[in-house]
């Protein structure tokens, strides 16, 4: 009976654990219905994303930048961040126990809350927390996806996608930081460092259920 009831109680922590990575699908929704109400109007090739939660309007950098809907992303932000912590934490726990596999959800979690920083502090506020916020999941984050695929359980073609996630984002962190765009634009080569580790949340979660469904 005690079993049953352990086995129960793991079986709904994955659940949970999933769905609030796969969650992670408002940040991109969210983004799209903010750069609606952008003006002048968003350009995903010059404009960075976290321009979608600056607080004022006006110039900033080299640019225009009016985000009507500002609180809706920062809101956005501290939302992908706290599912990315409670997420890492819940999946960490039901995972296999290897010190590496502990180490790379860990790294997810601080990514979590370096996404909170995001919200909390906009672009235009406070910056130097602004940037320490967006360079844990950008830095760490990504690390933390190569490790993951070194120690996760997950297939050879689950584990072949996340080492290529992670290192693919490291790879455009650099170019990123060196302001080598590549043609696409400070916009464009963010969203190669940002995107593949909140689209790897949702498949993670996805890849999960379907698991747990089947077992």
């Amino acid at each position: 009976m005690k079993a049953k009831l352990k086995q129960s109680n793991s079986s709904s922590s994955i659940l949970i654990g999933s769905f609030l990575w796969i969650s992670s699908i408002q940040y991109f929704v969210v983004q799209v219905l903010v750069a609606f109400s952008f003006t002048p109007r968003y350009s995903i090739s010059n404009n960075t994303i976290s321009d979608l939660g600056n607080t004022v309007c006006g110039p900033y950098g080299d640019k225009l930048v009016c985000s009507a809907n500002f609180l809706a992303m920062n809101i956005s932000f501290i939302i992908l961040g706290l599912t990315m912590l409670f997420g890492a934490l819940i999946n960490q726990k039901h995972s296999n126990t290897s010190k590496l596999s502990s180490f790379g959800f860990s790294g997810l979690a601080l990514s979590g809350l370096g996404t909170v920083l995001i919200g909390i502090f906009p672009e235009n506020s406070i910056s130097s927390l602004h940037i320490i916020g967006a360079g844990i999941p950008f830095l760490v984050g990504n690390i933390s996806l190569v490790i993951l695929s070194r120690s996760l359980k997950v297939g050879k073609y689950f584990s072949i996608y996340t080492f290529l996630s992670g290192f693919t984002a490291l790879i455009a962190l650099a170019l990123f930081l060196t302001q080598n765009y590549l043609g696409l634009g400070i916009g464009g080569i963010e969203r190669i460092v940002a995107y593949p580790q909140t689209i790897w949340l949702i498949s993670y979660g996805i890849h999960s259920l379907i698991v747990q469904r089947f077992k």
